[in-house]
């Protein structure tokens, strides 16, 4: 089913949780991965975030049965991540995970992050690779690695909590997260700088070991020399989230999200 942002019946909403799945170029692995959060949780919607694509990733994510936005172009990894939480805020759902559409992030342990969230002490769960026990056998690129050690001991310093996984993108969010996400959430450089503004605005973010696959089909985009330009970038972007005021409260967000919802009736 392809759709846009545009109001829908209430009957769009067929769930209390909607998991969100950004992608681009994806076509060798969405159908797989809509299959398994699918098979994992039969009663969630899945909505699918076709970055501008140049193959049919979009066509064959509607195919095997998830809500499709597509977007006009590639609008890069922030901007059609802060689309799913558009739509999940719009249609008013309480819970809303985000998983990578390259099947690396197993929807059989979305339940894992969900009853973290349901013990009510935090407003967005994060899984991380590196508390699992398969950490010290995780691989990627060594200046990635360093890169996510760096980033780790840097948004550890600016919040005061342990962060091990700054650049997990896989997530559970309540309602409050959901409308932060929705109104805020960062484009050039999401993961990290999210969790530094959500601690600015005083939501609660918690981490919990998740295990994560390689890549399931395709190419990454991320190189050696992409790693270094990021982490140089990203380490400018959080000095300056740093000393920007937040935009408001927790509490903040909750009225705002209110206030949001009735304008758009």
């Amino acid at each position: 089913m392809e759709t846009s942002l545009r109001p829908l019946s209430p009957a769009a909403r067929r769930g209390e949780l909607l998991v969100i799945i950004p992608a681009y170029n994806e076509a060798a692995n969405i159908a797989a991965v809509v299959a398994r959060v699918k098979e994992q949780l039969p009663a969630a919607d899945v909505c699918v975030i076709n970055d501008g694509s140049l193959d049919d990733t979009g066509p064959i994510a509607a195919a095997a049965g998830a809500i499709t936005l597509n977007m006009p172009f590639n609008v890069g990894i922030g901007a059609a991540v802060q689309t799913g939480f558009l739509y999940a805020y719009r249609y008013d759902y309480p819970l809303a995970v985000r998983i990578d559409g390259d099947g690396q992030h197993p929807p059989e342990t979305i339940p894992f992050l969900l009853a973290a969230l349901a013990a009510g002490e935090a407003d967005m769960v994060i899984g991380s690779r590196f508390l699992a026990a398969e950490a010290e056998t995780y691989r990627g690129t060594l200046p990635r690695r360093i890169g996510i050690r760096v980033l780790a001991g840097v948004i550890s310093t600016l919040t005061g909590q342990a962060v091990t996984d700054p650049t997990s993108g896989f997530l559970a969010a309540g309602r409050a997260a959901i409308s932060f996400c929705a109104h805020e959430y960062p484009h050039d450089y999401p993961e990290p700088e999210a969790r530094v503004l959500m601690h600015r605005a005083g939501l609660r973010v918690r981490e919990v070991p998740v295990a994560m696959r390689e890549r399931a089909g395709g190419v990454s985009s991320i190189t050696a020399a992409r790693s270094a330009y990021y982490m140089s970038k990203v380490l400018l972007a959080l000095l300056l989230d740093t000393i920007r005021l937040p935009r408001t409260r927790r509490t903040g967000y909750e009225e705002g999200a209110a206030a949001s919802a009735d304008r758009d009736r």
